[in-house]
């Protein structure tokens, strides 16, 4: 089965919720832990032990796991196979991006049969170009898993290369138009992250027949009410991503913050078109 094969049945079934896992120090803070490799793995794994039965994705921030070194990552695959074990699917955010033999050995730590950290997807970066992307592409191909390049991200920093005039239209859309391309020998497994904080998308993603990862739903500033009219016509691909604004509170409140942005999520029209 493919990522998109996969990726539907599982938002089909518990709505298209992606939850971020990212135990900075202050979501420890606010769920009492102290910042060392015990509270990592008691935030990470318990925002899984909570969520998991209900919520259809999860997105763990690989760099939280990292500034713990090895033992830190070693928590990683352990949240890993906790989300497998659960049900869900996981899109590790990475944001790798490198040339031929380098990108290989990125995709091969994440893509692949006996990847050591395997995960359904992947973030990947196309500063090098989204034709040095193609090792990490074939390898979610040929694994059945999914990769999401960078386009137009959720920081305002982005924007000063993102929507860049190359003449023929914004860097931004030459990576929808590249990735559009890409997909249709793809198995559709190339989706974009185009941030929800912005008022527009900022580039065309009519007739991408791939998944849109969209960060910055609570505290970054974007809203589910807004999603419509950044997205249109695109918005039955979207997979809105909330982190600090579900886990940012403290364990208590995850299953009732988790449950209003999919309750939300519900009441969006099932496409776009009027929009």
């Amino acid at each position: 089965m493919t990522y998109a094969d996969r990726l539907a049945q599982v938002t089909a079934q518990r709505g298209r919720l992606c939850v971020g896992i990212d135990p900075m120090p202050s979501v420890l803070d606010a769920w009492g832990l102290a910042h060392d490799l015990s509270g990592l793995e008691r935030c990470a794994r318990g925002i899984v032990e909570v969520l998991g039965p209900t919520i259809a994705v999860f997105k763990p921030q690989s760099a939280f796991f990292e500034a713990y070194g090895s033992r830190g990552v070693a928590v990683l695959e352990r949240v890993l196979a906790d989300i497998r074990d659960a049900g869900a699917l996981s899109i590790l955010d990475v944001k790798r991006g490198d040339i031929g033999s380098s990108m290989a050995g990125y995709a091969a730590a994440y893509l692949g049969d006996g990847a050591p950290l395997w995960a359904d997807a992947i973030t990947i970066s196309p500063y090098l170009g989204v034709g040095a992307l193609r090792p990490a592409i074939d390898a979610a191909v040929a694994g059945g898993q999914g990769v999401y390049v960078l386009a137009r991200t959720s920081n305002p920093d982005g924007a000063t290369i993102q929507l860049a005039d190359t003449g023929a239209g914004t860097v931004a859309q030459h990576i929808v138009n590249e990735t559009r391309e890409m997909n249709a020998s793809a198995e559709g497994c190339i989706g974009l992250v185009v941030g929800a904080t912005h008022r527009e998308a900022g580039c065309d993603l009519g007739g991408f027949n791939g998944s849109i990862l969209v960060p910055g739903i609570g505290a970054q500033g974007g809203t589910i009410s807004g999603l419509a009219d950044v997205f249109g016509s695109a918005l039955p691909r979207v997979l809105p991503t909330a982190s600090r604004d579900i886990i940012g509170s403290g364990h208590e409140n995850l299953g009732e913050r988790a449950r209003s942005l999919t309750a939300e999520l519900r009441k969006l029209p099932e496409n776009g078109e009027n929009y």
